[in-house]
């Protein structure tokens, strides 16, 4: 059995293991609300922008733009793997990694060769663990972005297809569903959605008229919606990550006021033993003079 002093010791290490805890939960509670509200104002208007392009899309009647043509003899996919730069956030980063990885070997099985941009220092560090090269990275820039990152990836990867140096561009991130809900999600970023493959919605979507011509806005708006949705992704990273860690902390926290109730009850127990203990040695040893 430990002595009374080892498990005060324990006590007061899990005490200040709780304070901790405590106070990241709370950081990461403050910094979730802020990243909500960004990506729910935000999300309306990616999608909104989606269904326009697609529209747009239906429209022309050969994919005139680089980023709308699909390469016959794909030969390489680029994957753009979200993660956070810290960890203690429970399986969030580890189910990123795991639906990026996946996805490799699925494009790889295809015949693709593979090659990913890593923002966030926990998929970096992880993909550099494997046999896959990384073409960039980027860390330290989840707990402060702007939409400049996401114009500045989303302006090479648009240069990386249109060289033909990416045949297949995916983004993999963690969709933000709810505080205690975060989904993996891997996109099919380029080639966009093609004219025939959104022409089946021209007959439901309401008529609207275009100025300029539609080619014109294809090569003025498609790079922005490449843009706008590596930014919700990033959006939608920064508000599960937050939700993922505030709840990796608040279990935590649970579980200190669950080993401390432990460890007090093995401190009284170690503490009535050693009483216990002395009164043995006293009355033997009174016995003991007695018998003399």
């Amino acid at each position: 059995m430990p002595s009374l002093n080892d498990v005060k010791l324990q006590i007061a290490g899990v005490g200040k293991t709780k304070q901790i805890t405590k106070a990241m939960g709370m950081v990461a509670s403050a910094k979730l609300r802020g990243a909500q509200n960004r990506i729910e104002r935000f999300r309306p208007y990616a999608e909104k922008f989606g269904e326009m392009l697609g529209e747009l899309a239906a429209r022309t009647e050969d994919a005139a733009h680089p980023l709308l043509q699909v390469h016959e003899q794909a030969k390489t996919a680029v994957i753009v793997l979200l993660s956070s730069d810290r960890g203690l956030c429970g399986g969030f980063n580890v189910n990123l990694i795991t639906t990026a990885l996946s996805l490799a070997k699925e494009r790889e099985a295809a015949g693709l060769a593979v090659r990913f941009i890593c923002v966030g220092r926990k998929g970096r560090d992880a993909v550099r663990k494997t046999s896959y090269e990384t073409i960039e990275s980027y860390g330290d820039v989840m707990g402060s972005f702007d939409f400049r990152l996401a114009a500045r990836l989303g302006g090479r990867v648009a240069q990386l297809y249109e060289s033909g140096e990416a045949d297949e561009v995916y983004l993999v991130y963690s969709e933000f569903a709810s505080i205690s809900r975060q989904i993996p999600t891997k996109m099919a970023l380029l080639p966009v959605a093609s004219a025939k493959a959104e022409e089946e919605q021209k007959s439901t979507a309401a008529e609207c008229l275009y100025e300029p011509e539609v080619g014109t806005l294809l090569a003025e708006l498609l790079p922005r919606y490449v843009n706008v949705q590596i930014y919700r992704g990033l959006l939608d990273n920064s508000a599960s990550e937050n939700a993922a860690r505030m709840a990796s902390m608040d279990n935590a926290t649970r579980n200190c006021d669950e080993l401390t109730n432990s460890l007090t009850l093995l401190y009284n127990k170690t503490r009535q033993a050693a009483i216990t203990n002395e009164l043995i040695d006293i009355v033997g040893g009174a016995n003991a003079q007695q018998s003399q």
